[in-house]
């Protein structure tokens, strides 16, 4: 199953929809953010409480692997290993590298943001 996303300019507006998800029972350890700037996913992870795709996600093997590879190789990789399709996680980093930030919720039928 695909995860459930939503991409967001504003950070006020993405914490009111994770508050929103929260409220309707997910389970925030399926909640996940994810952003071109670590140091942007850092503050947005602690005011949110939602996690950042880790060894816990996507194996020792690909964190293994992401040691090496560039930033955007990162990105896509993350976001393949929690369901997206090679060309779909492509997409989405395009949307990334613009400034945005990607809210992903794993794990769920039908999310509403």
């Amino acid at each position: 199953m695909q995860p459930n996303y939503q991409i967001f300019s504003d950070d006020e507006q993405m914490g009111e929809s994770i508050d929103r998800i929260k409220s309707h029972g997910v389970d925030e350890d399926n909640i996940y953010i994810l952003s071109h700037d670590n140091d942007h996913v850092r503050r947005t992870k602690r005011q949110t409480d939602a996690n950042k795709i880790g060894v816990s996600e996507t194996g020792l093997g690909t964190a293994t692997k992401n040691v090496f590879r560039g930033k955007d190789d990162k990105l896509i990789s993350k976001m393949k290993e929690i369901g997206f399709e090679q060309s779909k996680a492509k997409d989405l980093h395009k949307e990334l590298e613009k400034g945005k930030t990607l809210l992903v919720v794993t794990n769920e039928e039908d999310v509403k943001f």
